[in-house]
């Protein structure tokens, strides 16, 4: 009969979105990893695999806990209140330690073809979802009517990627709450 697991793997996880946060994916020693999520070797490989699916484990969790109730704000669909809400709990998440997602893909996405994609679909869905909230926002006259949506929704989706290497940089700052600010301001009526 097989022994039941002495660990809990989303506990693992959570330890491993600090390590890999801290060192990215090349960075991130096994020797780190195994003693930081309370995990011994051969446990880790038999859960895992590999290093790699490791990390894809590692960011379906961060999306799922991290960046799904962020993104959550978006799919309210508030208008302009919804893109305030998510910026605000973005810069609180990115600040002194980036995006993981974003990290992996600056890191990863030129030779990992599942990260582009996890990547990839992550930026569409945003791109999609502010697009729904900037044409409500129009509806409900929160924002100028002649916005460009589309390119507006680009817009908004390019700084999200660039507050996620920002935030390493600003640390615990409020460049990011200012930019935010300078960012959404110009939309408003």
């Amino acid at each position: 009969m097989p022994r039941k697991a002495l660990y809990d793997v989303n506990q693992v996880l959570d330890q491993a979105v600090d390590v890999l946060l801290e060192h990215g994916f090349h960075g991130a020693i096994m020797d780190e990893i195994i003693a930081r999520t309370d995990f011994n070797r051969r446990a880790f490989y038999m859960e895992f695999g590999s290093k790699q699916q490791f990390l894809y484990q590692v960011l379906e969790h961060y999306q799922q806990q991290k960046l799904a109730p962020i993104i959550s704000h978006l799919t309210e669909n508030q208008g302009l209140s919804s893109i305030q809400a998510f910026f605000e709990d973005y810069v609180r998440l990115v600040r002194g330690r980036g995006c993981l997602l974003i990290n992996c893909i600056a890191e990863l996405g030129v030779d990992d073809s599942k990260i582009r994609e996890v990547g990839r679909h992550y930026l569409d869905n945003l791109q999609i979802s502010f697009i729904g909230c900037l044409e409500r926002a129009i509806r409900h006259q929160q924002i100028r009517a002649d916005i460009q949506i589309e390119s507006t929704a680009l817009q908004l989706t390019c700084y999200v990627q660039g507050f996620a290497i920002n935030g390493i940089l600003a640390g615990q700052t409020d460049e990011l709450s200012l930019a935010t600010q300078a960012l959404l301001g110009p939309l408003a009526r």
